[in-house]
């Protein structure tokens, strides 16, 4: 039988109560957002508090980081300092998971954000989010690879080194226990 998307009443209470006090520890991120507004949308959304619990259960420590002006949604990201702890030691996708003979990890990052619904950073959000702060300064987070290297072996996947943003290339088989992957959902 598969995990219920849906969290009891008073999980969904935990968890607001958390993302409340984050919300309002860190304004910079959303400067001029109103948590009322977040919240209701939240209530209305239960799948979405699901993955948001997904975030933070894995240690993402999501926040708000902005609006969809198109659709109104508000845009949470993973804002740990470093990538999230329990989403590392992947390889990028189920193809390359499947491609590794031996010494295979227990997953992949695209899999694994699937199933919590959400999405894996771009570069440009990925970027977008250190304007916030300094993340990943010892960590590094997979990022969604266009189709076009995706098919010839490789993923890419960030860090903040040096007051700057990298972006580098790896086969997408390979993990490390230092690098997993950031997520984004929009509710």
């Amino acid at each position: 039988m598969g995990k219920s998307k849906k969290l009891s009443a008073k999980e969904s209470e935990e968890l607001l109560k958390l993302l409340k006090a984050r919300f309002q520890k860190n304004v910079n991120r959303h400067a001029g957002f109103d948590w009322t507004k977040v919240q209701t949308k939240l209530a209305a959304h239960p799948d979405k508090l699901w993955s948001l619990n997904e975030m933070e259960r894995t240690g993402g420590e999501p926040d708000v980081v902005g609006e969809d002006k198109g659709t109104g949604e508000f845009i949470f990201y993973d804002c740990s300092p470093e990538t999230p702890k329990d989403r590392r030691s992947l390889c990028y996708d189920d193809e390359a998971l499947a491609a590794r003979k031996e010494n295979k990890p227990e997953g992949s990052a695209m899999e694994m954000a699937e199933s919590m619904g959400i999405e894996i950073l771009t570069e440009e959000e990925y970027r977008a989010l250190q304007k916030f702060g300094t993340f990943d300064a010892k960590t590094s987070s997979w990022i969604k690879t266009p189709q076009t290297i995706r098919k010839l072996g490789g993923a890419l996947f960030c860090d903040y080194r040096y007051a700057t943003v990298f972006v580098y290339h790896n086969g997408a088989s390979s993990y490390y226990a230092a690098r997993g992957f950031r997520g984004s959902l929009k509710v």
